[in-house]
């Protein structure tokens, strides 16, 4: 099954495929599938992902931890994750786990099932080899292997895939059927409303011979505008993919809290978080105390400087190298065309 837009002109077809690749990685990394550039509302609320600059070639990709407390004592902290990452984050993380009466998950899994048997939900299955590849592509640590799940105090909150299956089918929607939908509304824009990615930057970030650390670096930036890139895949009645999730994430935090857990954790992913923080504080009555940020991506040049390989073009060809682009994002669509194949 491919994925692939009916374009209708070279002309479109640039425009639209940096967006694709921004669409498609982001994807890998945070749950969330498209860019979108809109004016920042005058309450912005908790960033939970937050991309920090460091001089001219370096910065930081950073994720929140956000403390809330409640009238009767009750602690609960929103633990927002990228789903690839630096092994430290991981490592730290588990460290932070550990004091908590109880560790709130999200995983689509079948019911009852191992962590290993978690991608068996529709669309899940190859975002999660999507995943697993892209961790060698930058050089960084997956989730389901840098996290201890095995803990005593690890409780699931989230749809079993049998539930996601079944709503998403009730709703007619599959998660690269949203994504499509979002990047289609942003060409009939015509406005320049969706997130300018520089395809000379990003074709640069592939042929560097510091290419995880580039590529990250131009991922990172886009994260700026991850609030954006959730309200456009959410519909007005929400989605399974995020709002129905959230809702399964809530229902756990009361059955914990009535049972006198008062020191929990939510460890969910960043895209999740503005819609569970405003839950927390309209539905449970929690208010914000604290606020913290974790290392996620690590960018600063390795020994302060990297080595060039090779002169750069003084007067480079914009069209060419859009071309070459997009020769390397067709090489990435096939890629997925064949691991749709196999599954």
């Amino acid at each position: 099954m491919s994925h692939r837009l009916p374009y209708e002109s070279p002309h479109r077809s640039r425009r639209l495929m940096p967006l694709a690749l921004a669409a498609l990685l982001a994807c890998c990394v945070a749950n969330v599938q498209t860019a979108r550039a809109a004016e920042k509302a005058k309450d912005e609320g908790t960033k939970f992902l937050r991309f920090v600059e460091e001089g001219r070639d370096g910065g930081r990709l950073e994720t929140a931890i956000a403390t809330y407390k409640n009238a009767k004592g009750a602690s609960v902290q929103l633990v927002a994750a990228v789903h690839i990452g630096d092994p430290s984050y991981y490592g730290d993380l588990n460290k932070t786990f550990a004091g908590y009466d109880a560790l709130l998950y999200e995983m689509v899994k079948p019911k009852d099932a191992e962590i290993g048997k978690a991608a068996k939900a529709n669309g899940v299955g190859v975002v999660h080899l999507l995943q697993r590849g892209m961790k060698y592509f930058l050089e960084l640590d997956y989730q389901l292997d840098g996290i201890d799940y095995s803990q005593k105090n690890f409780v699931h909150a989230d749809l079993t895939a049998e539930d996601f299956n079944r709503m998403q089918d009730e709703r007619g929607e599959s998660l690269f059927g949203l994504m499509l939908q979002n990047m289609m509304k942003e060409m009939s824009r015509g406005d320049g409303g969706a997130a300018q990615m520089d395809p000379a930057a990003l074709l640069e970030a592939f042929t560097s011979p510091d290419r995880a650390r580039k590529l990250k670096l131009v991922l990172a930036k886009q994260f700026e505008n991850m609030d954006e890139m959730v309200a456009g895949l959410e519909g007005p009645n929400g989605s399974v993919l995020l709002t129905e999730r959230n809702k399964a994430c809530m229902r756990v935090i009361k059955e914990q809290l009535e049972a006198g857990n008062k020191n929990m954790g939510v460890f969910y992913g960043a895209a999740h978080m503005k819609d569970l923080e405003k839950r927390m504080i309209e539905e449970l009555g929690f208010k914000r105390t604290n606020l913290e940020y974790r290392v996620a991506w690590d960018m600063a040049p390795k020994g302060g400087r990297v080595p060039n390989v090779r002169q750069a073009d003084p007067a480079p060809d914009r069209d060419a190298k859009i071309d070459k682009l997009l020769e390397k994002i067709e090489q990435l669509e096939k890629k997925i065309d064949d691991l749709e194949k196999k599954k």
